[in-house]
């Protein structure tokens, strides 16, 4: 079937709820270890709270995928109802994670928000290759990547911008404050309306042979080996995409779940009181443990904020090769090597920086986040079976959330612990699997995935 080139605002209206999305994950990425630590969580115990989002991305994504592929409907199309589900149930989770009043129900509610989001996230991928010919494949990517970007910096300012608007950062000892309550049903609402803009904007080509199609699809099914079959026979380029993917979401995941912990203690000097510390019988040790979680959770507000500099600085990189791509051809191995190492030093520059310069480490960060979510996908996309993108994009996931199932159940503690006990050696780590990452790009000799679009 020959695809018809699509103008910006088509792929815009087609990626537009990935806003939605990344609303979810960026309220989830910065605040959630922030609710894990208010609701009594040690810094140590912080990876392993975080396993739900790996594992759930693990056995959702691929499901999804693989059912989304069989799919087909007049009104609705392939994706599309994948999307609308999930937007649903993600919006119901935002709103009641940040009321939970105690620690398992805040990770219970880990689990389901992000089983939700990976179910409307997964579609998005495929939708991309679906919809469009090979010579705008980087050009659509880098369109959702402009958008989840903006998702980024504004979700992960939400709780600041509430807060300047005279909602409190105060809360008793184990109670979530109100600003991270208000953000997180804010998010809510955008996960809902951003998805409901993209199902009712965008239309889905059909099965190219509707006959075989049906053919297939009312066969037995046989999930589980036709997943293990399309591991089995996995392209060598999306292998050597898999070594890439590995380093950079260990670094990733790494940053998510202890970013605040360090930058609250290293960079802020202020880091969460622990109340078995204080006597709380005693009016001034309970005044004293006020005033330091005070401090904690203001200076997390400030953490938030500066994490969503690198959504800000990743919409930059988006929008600049937005305008590129859309003209020219780019060699994506090289785009993805040079932002994965800028992003390498701002994690190590984190060692180094003060408050007022915070930001410009996740300056750079934004840049490898910006290629991350873009260059591996385009690269991907024109190195698989067609037919298959929906299950191939969920297999992929794999290579995303086995790192972090490694940091989650005590990798990156065991790594990091080697270099002392301080939460800052985290983000060393990270910074060094960036750059493992960076040179794992000169593995891609796949010409077709490096820089293929057609002539203009």
């Amino acid at each position: 079937m020959q695809k018809q080139k699509l103008s910006f605002w088509q792929i815009w209206n087609m990626s537009f709820g990935f806003l939605g999305i990344q609303f979810g994950f960026a309220l989830q990425g910065g605040f959630m270890s922030r609710i894990f630590q208010t609701l009594g969580a040690g810094k140590e115990d912080i990876p392993l709270l975080w396993i739900a989002a790996p594992l759930t991305g693990l056995l959702v994504q691929p499901i999804v995928g693989y059912m989304s592929d069989r799919t087909w409907s007049l009104k609705w199309g392939r994706r599309r109802p994948y999307f609308l589900v999930g937007a649903i149930l993600s919006s119901l989770a935002l709103f009641f994670v940040p009321n939970s009043p105690t620690l398992w129900i805040a990770a219970s509610f880990l689990w389901i928000l992000d089983a939700c989001i990976n179910i409307s996230m997964e579609p998005f991928r495929a939708l991309v290759a679906d919809k469009l010919p090979q010579s705008q494949r980087s050009y659509g990517f880098v369109v959702q990547t402009l958008i989840i970007g903006i998702g980024t910096w504004v979700a992960s300012n939400l709780p600041w911008m509430v807060s300047q608007l005279g909602v409190s950062n105060e809360a008793p000892s184990g109670v979530i404050p109100m600003s991270v309550k208000v953000a997180f049903a804010i998010g809510a609402f955008v996960f809902l309306a951003s998805i409901l803009y993209t199902v009712f904007t965008t239309d889905e080509y059909p099965p190219e042979d509707m006959e075989a199609f049906e053919t297939e699809k009312a066969k037995k099914n046989n999930f589980v080996k036709d997943i293990l079959d399309n591991i089995g026979s996995m392209p060598t380029t999306m292998k050597k995409l898999g070594v890439i993917q590995f380093f950079s979401w260990f670094a990733f995941f790494t940053m998510w779940s202890l970013a605040n912990p360090a930058l609250t203690e290293h960079v802020y000097k202020t880091p969460a009181p622990v109340e078995a510390s204080y006597n709380m019988n005693v009016i001034s040790e309970a005044t004293q443990f006020k005033i330091a979680n005070t401090k904690f959770q203001e200076s997390s507000n400030s953490v938030g904020s500066a994490m969503g500099i690198y959504g800000l600085s990743s919409m930059a990189f988006a929008l600049l090769l937005t305008f590129y791509t859309s003209k020219r051809k780019i060699n994506r191995k090289f785009v993805h090597l040079t932002s994965l190492l800028l992003g390498g030093i701002g994690f190590l520059a984190m060692n180094y920086a003060s408050p007022e310069s915070l930001k410009y480490c996740f300056v750079l960060i934004g840049f490898a986040w910006g290629s991350i979510l873009s260059m591996p996908y385009a690269m991907l996309s024109s190195s698989v079976d067609p037919k298959k993108m929906g299950v191939i994009m969920g297999i992929f996931n794999m290579f995303i959330v086995i790192p972090q199932i490694i940091a989650a159940i005590g990798g990156i503690n065991f790594i990091s612990g080697l270099l002392g006990e301080e939460a800052i050696h985290a983000m060393t780590i990270a910074g060094l699997s960036l750059l493992i990452a960076a040179f794992s790009n000169l593995l891609i000799t796949n010409k077709k995935a490096i820089s293929y679009q057609e002539e203009i």
